[in-house]
């Protein structure tokens, strides 16, 4: 089977990409169920201090038109949400398939493994499973020092109790959107090789067995002595938020000006505060946390997943079909300049507060 995917591999980079980009697209391949002893330190902010300080001019989101598009979100998401992935069980035939999809994406992208290969198995798991990581050399003799993870978990949880005859919780939401923005980042800055600091670009497996895989990877990153500046993770992008000023939350909001930066950069209202995200505690529950907990350094995750426009999570429902692939590419977009920013700074700007 190994054969066959990476033969879809191929012919979903031969054949994805943007009407735009046609000429250089070939390469265009485009959770909660854990807790943490690190409480979340976050409160509404001041009715004077709008989401990220913006002036009343600033614009909100809207659609750009620039690199990523619905057309390759969708045949990334397709492949990574069906039913011949079984559900990316962590260490299961499914998700293997998965590790050998993004390990296409990434080498025809120009991102290379990290470690000896992109596969970074995990050792605190009881089955053969493993981490892709894939590493960009910053541009900059001093910054490339310096280390950016851009991370999401590409594992869901495989089958489960069947409902009218279907047992594949396919994860497209949970978590083949982040994956996706992942993987579009990766093919974006793999194109321009413009970053300044290093990037790491980083799939989590056994997230949905308690975020084993960005703890294992986290410790043996602290252990090697890797330079980390921030963690910024994905999860749950596929569907819009509804009646929001804002087009993203971040978890841990008022721990860092990360919402201050990524405002900062992308001129619109790209990250806000959710209220929930308090409530139920989503800092400590996904990829981030453990990069905060054995790093002490900015690690936050982005999402539009608010507990009311999404009816699937870890259900045979959530599949690729109900996701909205239009708003995924307008995520990826309206990131790009966030994350360039971000990367390319001469100081390290995010702070904890």
């Amino acid at each position: 089977m190994k054969i066959v995917t990476v033969l879809m591999t191929f012919i979903f980079l031969v054949s994805c990409g943007s009407t735009k980009m046609k000429e250089t697209d070939a390469s265009n391949v485009q959770a909660v169920p854990t807790t943490s002893k690190v409480m979340e330190d976050e409160s509404a902010p001041a009715a004077d201090a709008q989401q990220g300080q913006m002036s009343a001019e600033t614009k909100l989101i809207a659609p750009v038109p620039d690199f990523s598009n619905s057309e390759g979100i969708g045949k990334i998401m397709n492949f990574l949400a069906s039913d011949e992935l079984q559900g990316r069980d962590s260490g299961s035939e499914g998700i293997a398939k998965a590790a050998d999809f993004i390990e296409g994406i990434f080498t025809a992208n120009g991102i290379k493994p990290y470690f000896a290969n992109f596969r970074d198995t995990l050792s605190n798991f009881n089955q053969l499973a493993y981490n892709m990581v894939g590493m960009l050399e910053g541009t900059d003799p001093e910054l490339k020092k310096e280390f950016i993870v851009l991370g999401a978990h590409y594992d869901h949880i495989g089958r489960i109790q069947a409902k009218d005859g279907d047992d594949i919780a396919n994860g497209a939401n949970d978590n083949a959107s982040g994956t996706t923005t992942v993987l579009e980042l990766a093919r974006y800055f793999g194109k321009v090789k413009a970053n300044k600091r290093s990037i790491l670009f980083t799939l989590f497996s056994a997230e949905e067995q308690g975020l084993l895989g960005s703890k294992h990877l986290a410790k043996k990153l602290k252990e090697s002595g890797l330079n980390l500046y921030a963690m910024l993770n994905f999860e749950m992008v596929g569907v819009p938020l509804q009646d929001k000023d804002y087009l993203m939350y971040l978890t841990g909001y008022n721990l860092s000006n990360l919402a201050d930066v990524s405002n900062g950069y992308s001129e619109q209202m790209v990250a806000g505060f959710l209220p929930k995200a308090k409530e139920f505690n989503l800092f400590n529950r996904s990829d981030n946390a453990p990069f905060h907990e054995i790093y002490n350094v900015p690690s936050h995750t982005y999402s539009t997943f608010d507990f009311t426009n999404f009816d699937h999570y870890h259900q045979v429902g959530d599949e690729a079909e109900v996701m909205d692939f239009g708003h995924m590419a307008n995520v990826v977009n309206v990131l790009i300049p966030v994350m360039e920013g971000i990367i390319n700074s001469p100081e390290q700007e995010i702070k904890y507060n």
